[in-house]
Order: structure tokens, then C-alpha cells, then sequence
């Protein structure tokens, strides 16, 4: 969360910190599923959350561990991840902003995850959550509709893999990352737009299935042809982002 007073406390987990807030103070709560609650039925909510910091690198999502727990995070970028048995790590996604994570897995976690830089979120137990759901059907439709958020996710992420080159891949990729910032929430393109690339370009390989020399060599071109700039590593500005959307869908 932003703006708020982090204090010494018990850790979750190793290196992972608790804070101390109320939901009425979180900068980020008009983007999280918690902003279907009237004001006056914040601490309700404030009550079973347990919010927290995790440095770049930590876990808070064991894949195949008891899904005791519901995610939501504030603030920050976190990377989802499967482990093979041979212990190679697939990432399937980034969670930013406004993600509700452990949704669709009431049983066991289907997948790991691990703060990419400072990550700040809600723990919510699951059960008493679940119990405060029932009083507040607003609140228990946007969660439905994080599931169903999830679902195109995983359907988009097999078109890119399975019929997307390496152009239509990265394309999809920075398209996808607008859509995080507060292009979520618009219909229409800005003339220029920035996104925000917090991971490694070995991760956006991982994730999209490519090596990191193809990663680096597209971006090169696609800044050579003027559609991209890349002031430093974490930042790219979209300098045209209809063409990107056009490449993205396979049009261009």
C-alpha cells in the first residue's frame, strides 16, 4: 500500500514484513476489488486483511501449498511461476496493481510467486473472507470477474505461444503491459504511452517462450523502426501504439 507507516512486526515469512493500516488509507485501492465496498464498510474488510511487504526476489505463493490464503496486491510487480520436477521454473504470468491472486485454486496453490521488485499487498484468509463475501455481492462479482480475467489470460498466453512469432510476441507482451497501467480502465489508444518492464529480459523470454538475445534483438528492431523507445532498462515508451496493437493482433 501507499502512503502508509510500516512498523516493526513479526515476519510472515523470511524477510517478508507486516504493516500497519487501514483500507481507507491505500492509494491503491480504486484499482483493487476492495473499491466495490462503500466507504463506510472498509474496516469490515480492514479487519481480516493482513497487509505486507515483500522485497524483490521473496515468495508469498508456494505452488502446491494449501491455498489458505487470497492476494491482493497494492503495489508492485510479481512473477508466477511453475516448477518442473527436474526443478526448471516456467513463468506464466505478471501480477500488478489491482490482481486478486489464489482465485481459481480452492484447494492448493497452482503456481509460485515472487515479488520482481518491492511488493506490497493484502493477505486476506480465505474462509473468513469468503464469510464476509456472502454480505457483500458487489465485492463477490468483481472477484468473479478476476477469475474470468485469469481464464482469457491463460488463453491468451497459449495463442502467443502456440501461433504468435517473435514480433507478435513482444508486441502482445508490451500491449498486455499498458493494459496494466491505467489503460486498463480506457478504451482508447493515447498517442504515446509508457510501460513499465520491472522484470529481466531473461523473465520476458521465459514468459513468452523466447531466448533473451531474440528478446533484446526485436526490441532493437522495433526501436529502430521508431515504434518503441527505451530510456533504461525498467521503461519503454510506446511511440505508436496503433501499430503496436496492429502487430500484436497479427495485422501488421
Amino acid at each position: 500500500m501507499r502512503d502508509i507507516r510500516e512498523t516493526a512486526m513479526r515476519p510472515a515469512q523470511p524477510g517478508a514484513m507486516r504493516l500497519e493500516t487501514g483500507c481507507d488509507q491505500c492509494g491503491a485501492r480504486a484499482s483493487n476489488v476492495c473499491s466495490t465496498l462503500a466507504f463506510k464498510d472498509l474496516d469490515r474488510l480492514a479487519r481480516i486483511a493482513e497487509p505486507m511487504i515483500f522485497a524483490p526476489g521473496q515468495s508469498f505463493i508456494r505452488e502446491s501449498s494449501p491455498a489458505e490464503h487470497f492476494f491482493n496486491i497494492t503495489s508492485g510487480t510479481a512473477r508466477l511461476f511453475k516448477m518442473l520436477a527436474d526443478g526448471r521454473q516456467q513463468i506464466t504470468g505478471f501480477a500488478g496493481e489491482g490482481h486478486f491472486l489464489g482465485l481459481a485454486v480452492p484447494t492448493a496453490y497452482a503456481y509460485g510467486a515472487e515479488a520482481v521488485d518491492t511488493v506490497r499487498l493484502c493477505r486476506y484468509p480465505r474462509q473468513r473472507l469468503m464469510r464476509l463475501l456472502a454480505e457483500f455481492p458487489a465485492m463477490e462479482r468483481r472477484m468473479l470477474e478476476e477469475v474470468s480475467n485469469e481464464l482469457v489470460a491463460a488463453q491468451e498466453q497459449m495463442l502467443l505461444l502456440g501461433r504468435k512469432n517473435a514480433r507478435e510476441r513482444i508486441a502482445s507482451f508490451l500491449v498486455r503491459r499498458m493494459a496494466i497501467t491505467p489503460l486498463r480502465h480506457g478504451v482508447a489508444l493515447p498517442r504515446i504511452a509508457m510501460v513499465r518492464l520491472p522484470m529481466a529480459r531473461r523473465d520476458i523470454g521465459d514468459y513468452l517462450g523466447m531466448t533473451i538475445e531474440t528478446v533484446s534483438r526485436t526490441l532493437g528492431t522495433m526501436k529502430r523502426e521508431g515504434m518503441i523507445a527505451i530510456p533504461d532498462p525498467a521503461r519503454i515508451v510506446i511511440q505508436r501504439p496503433a501499430a503496436l496493437l496492429a502487430l500484436a493482433n497479427g495485422l501488421a
